[in-house]
């Protein structure tokens, strides 16, 4: 009977001095997997993406000078995009430095926002931005994915208005997508 009790402390110990080695092992990290533009939907994160910047509108500045240990907020509003489409990058404080028109940049962990019903791309604190080597691509400007409006609150649908000329004559509804079209 004392055997087998010392047989399972010993297996327990043998277990437990298994699980020390895997745990000081380093962890091995992942290769990122690439997105193009076009795959990006609403409420989506974690994207990894190579773009290049279109241009860089400075939206807000504001210097908050009323206190010393708050600095100045700065938002601008990017146009980025790859041979598969476009969309509005919202840079914010020194992200708005990186981004020059004409640079390749890499989007890292990178979400897209909804505002105003259009899809917006941008990192947080968690994301990272990296101005890389030029991009050897042409960038689609034709499929602006911003100017698409999108209501994500509808459960199980989205819906999609495309307004490229200021005439609606017909409304169709196909599997969740309103679509208002011209003709």
């Amino acid at each position: 009977m004392a055997t087998t009790g010392q047989q399972k402390r010993q297996g327990q110990q043998q277990q437990e001095q298994q699980q020390g080695l895997e745990q000081n092992k380093t962890t091995e990290k992942r290769k990122p997997v690439f997105v193009k533009v076009d795959q990006l939907k609403p409420g989506t994160n974690g994207h990894t993406l190579i773009s290049k910047v279109l241009s860089s509108n400075m939206v807000v500045q504001k210097d908050r000078a009323a206190s010393r240990n708050l600095r100045q907020t700065r938002i601008a509003e990017c146009l980025v995009g790859d041979e598969t489409g476009t969309i509005l990058f919202t840079a914010r404080n020194d992200q708005v430095d990186l981004m020059k028109p004409g640079d390749t940049v890499i989007f890292r962990n990178a979400k897209i926002d909804m505002f105003k019903g259009s899809m917006r791309l941008a990192v947080d604190k968690w994301g990272r931005i990296e101005v890389t080597d030029p991009a050897n691509f042409v960038v689609k400007e034709d499929n602006n994915l911003s100017l698409v409006e999108q209501n994500a609150n509808i459960v199980g649908a989205t819906t999609t208005t495309l307004t490229a000329d200021p005439v609606v004559t017909e409304i169709g509804v196909l599997s969740g997508f309103m679509v208002y079209g011209s003709m």
